[in-house]
């Protein structure tokens, strides 16, 4: 997880710096700008203090290694879905609600059902139906 807690650092310190660069730019009198780039630096902060969690947690794995041997990934990596229709459900949810934005906020409602519906069906797809464990 080093590689990867690595690439999230370098932009993460880049927009800091490119903040602070612009807040002094702008003597600070241009609040949306320097702390919309901030919260940029600290999103990219995030994922990568994460990054560093699981590696502390869980340690080298194999592709971090040098001396690692392609057998050392063999198995399972994880259990995925073969076919879904929710994220179907959950994408008419979300272009429901901008055509809400163009059209009326009355659509927003229905919008706003779907969406919640495909979301429950997506988290809990793996709980009922033909691929329950």
């Amino acid at each position: 997880m080093r590689t990867e807690a690595n690439i999230f650092i370098i932009p993460a310190a880049f927009f800091f710096l490119a903040g602070t660069a612009y807040g002094i730019f702008t003597h600070w009198a241009e609040w949306v700008g320097f702390l919309a780039i901030y919260l940029t630096g600290g999103m990219f902060a995030m994922v990568a203090v994460y990054f560093k969690m699981l590696e502390k947690r869980h340690g080298k794995r194999a592709e971090d290694r040098e001396d690692a041997e392609i057998s050392e990934d063999a198995g399972v990596q994880g259990t995925f879905a073969p076919w879904s229709w929710w994220p179907l459900v959950v994408g008419a949810g979300a272009a429901l609600s901008f055509v809400a934005l163009a059209v009326g906020w009355w659509i927003m409602a229905p919008a706003v059902v779907l969406g919640v519906i495909g979301l429950v069906g997506w988290v809990m797809e793996f709980s009922r139906g033909q691929h329950a464990h």
